[in-house]
């Protein structure tokens, strides 16, 4: 299954331009697949970025990868995060939006991390599905 993440963002990236507010995003910047510039990445290890339309150009919140080029102290910068990096969507105004928690750890393309089978030759399918949780009623 897809992560729900990046499209959590591009939902809240839209409803926080709806509202005149002014959308940044909260990274993980020791996550991988994270270029940032790190000047400006905090003792704690994390970027604040303004990702409002006048701040970055070429902005794609993609399901793989969030991209733009943006300005840090005057000096142009290509800036990639993948959706797993993201922390939070937030407006710089209020603080509304959404805390995702942790970092997600990036999905193989293949739907798991050894090609799909497990060691018994049984594909990723039947194994995810008798792994999944069961509920039951608690009285």
């Amino acid at each position: 299954m897809t992560s729900r993440r990046p499209y959590l963002i591009r939902a809240l990236y839209d409803w926080v331009l709806d509202n005149d507010l002014t959308p940044h995003l909260l990274v993980a910047a020791d996550a991988e697949g994270v270029d940032v510039p790190h000047q400006f990445v905090t003792e704690d290890g994390k970027i604040t970025v303004n990702i409002s339309p006048g701040a970055v150009r070429g902005l794609s919140l993609d399901n793989a990868l969030i991209s733009f080029s943006a300005r840090f102290s005057g000096q142009s910068y290509d800036v990639s995060v993948p959706p797993g990096a993201v922390l939070a969507l937030y407006a710089r105004e209020n603080g509304e939006g959404m805390l995702f928690g942790e970092v997600e750890p990036p999905t193989p393309p293949d739907g798991g991390p050894d090609g799909g089978d497990d060691a018994d030759g049984e594909s990723g399918e039947q194994t995810a599905q008798s792994k999944r949780a069961h509920l039951k009623v608690v009285k």
